[in-house]
């Protein structure tokens, strides 16, 4: 046969077999920056006897704002976007070169699980696949999208990635099959309630919540810029006259540059932000505690050591806006992950090898203090507002009910812990904050700051 005939041949059954999910990568990734890797692979499925174009998973480079990303993307349209030990290994491949060249990977997920009668075999392929994922974490950045339905062991490379993308009314994400789980569950359960964004607003797996591919390739551009590019050129000396006025999660947002949220639709009381201070990048954790503050749980804990980690492993300086009581006082929280979380999270803070600052703006009680102020803790900068609170307890009646004995004198008790015995003034006599400072004036010290910590 003619090879150059061959070639065409095989050429338009890859363009057939992959067109819908070309056009896709190319909406995210720069105009005609796309190109493909082993694009001319075939296996032949046995239990279907029928061949799978590229495997049925199309991998490649491209840039996004010029800079440059591998790209993983399953085919739906060959055998319903089911996973084999061929697709898997292809996978790997890309992953490989990812790892040898320090380029970001961007995972495009859709499948429904594997591909049926491939047996053990399979299930080496995923595991090969997962562990070289795993082995990409802290190395460079891994975008996965939910770009559609993705079910079985493929799901939890969104669980391995560092930022992961569902589409308003698409994507759906589950271990196991939304029919498995329902008939487990033993009620008619729509997939959507099983794996839409709003039914895993508990796990931690959902970064962003997006409406179109350009949204998701803006995104992406936003937090390549913000991790490439450590400073520049901004404002050193701006004030904000509002925070004098009033103090909350939102007016403190205020003070950010080319700000990028991560994960808003769940533990809404902790904020998470990649952005900028003064042209410098940093990762910012705001905690938004309302008039009473944030009491902690497991599930708040989780998303700040995974948010802790990240920040470690691209040497991004942290810094925390404290309005946190302690631990939630109650029965479930205390027969919870909730100290297995806490002591997690400090040993991740004491290995970070970038600058440290806090900030208390309205809350450092208790533990509050230790975990996200306390120069002990690793914080090499610590200030506060002139009207925030910094105390053992939260309130007298606190400490009457934590200290109270026969033998206590209730009404010293009463004076140690008054109002206005907690503020910054008392910690600061002792050494423990820096600065006291209005809070129109923040961003200045920050900037200061963090310019004296840069490495």
């Amino acid at each position: 046969m003619d090879k150059i005939q061959l070639l065409q041949e095989r050429k338009a059954k890859i363009a057939e077999a992959g067109q819908e999910i070309r056009a896709r990568i190319n909406s995210i990734v720069d105009e005609s920056s796309f190109v493909e890797l082993s694009a001319f692979s075939f296996s032949k499925n046995e239990f279907y006897n029928e061949d799978v174009a590229g495997e049925g998973v199309v991998t490649g480079f491209a840039t996004i704002n010029d800079y440059p990303f591998y790209v993983v993307a399953q085919n739906f349209k060959a055998l319903s976007g089911g996973v084999s030990k061929a697709n898997c290994d292809k996978i790997a491949k890309c992953l490989d070169a990812a790892e040898k060249n320090a380029t970001p990977v961007i995972y495009l997920l859709n499948t429904v699980g594997v591909q049926v009668g491939e047996g053990v075999t399979v299930l080496e392929g995923l595991g090969k696949l997962l562990l070289r994922s795993t082995q990409l974490k802290g190395v460079v950045p891994q975008y996965a999208v939910i770009d559609g339905e993705v079910y079985g062991s493929a799901a939890m490379i969104a669980s391995i990635a560092d930022f992961t993308f569902f589409m308003e009314g698409k994507s759906v994400l589950a271990v196991n099959s939304p029919f498995v789980l329902s008939a487990k569950a033993g009620k008619n359960v729509a997939k959507e309630e099983v794996g839409g964004y709003k039914a895993l607003d508990k796990t931690g797996l959902v970064s962003f919540v997006v409406s179109s591919y350009a949204e998701i390739r803006n995104k992406i551009g936003e937090i390549s810029e913000l991790i490439s590019v450590p400073m520049i050129n901004a404002e050193l000396n701006e004030s904000a006259p509002v925070l004098n006025q009033t103090v909350s999660a939102q007016t403190i947002s205020g003070i950010f540059e080319n700000t990028v949220e991560i994960g808003a639709t769940y533990e809404p009381e902790v904020k998470t932000y990649l952005c900028r201070i003064g042209g410098i990048a940093v990762s910012a954790l705001v905690f938004d505690g309302g008039e009473e503050g944030v009491e902690l749980t497991a599930s708040k804990l989780a998303k700040i050591k995974n948010f802790v980690e990240f920040t470690s492993c691209y040497g991004l300086p942290f810094v925390v806006f404290n309005d946190v009581k302690g631990i939630r006082p109650s029965l479930c929280a205390n027969n919870s992950r909730v100290m297995k979380e806490a002591a997690e999270y400090l040993n991740l803070l004491d290995t970070m090898d970038c600058g440290k600052i806090a900030v208390v703006y309205k809350k450092a009680v208790g533990l509050g203090y230790s975990l996200f102020a306390a120069k002990s803790a690793g914080f090499d900068y610590t200030c506060a507002f002139a009207n925030a609170k910094i105390a053992l307890f939260d309130s007298v009646q606190g400490a009457q009910i934590e200290l109270a004995d026969e033998k206590a004198d209730k009404a010293a008790l009463a004076q140690k812990y008054a109002d206005e015995n907690s503020d910054p003034i008392h910690a600061a006599k002792d050494g423990y904050i820096d600065a006291i400072i209005e809070p129109q004036f923040v961003k200045q010290y920050l900037i200061a700051s963090l310019q004296m910590l840069a490495k």
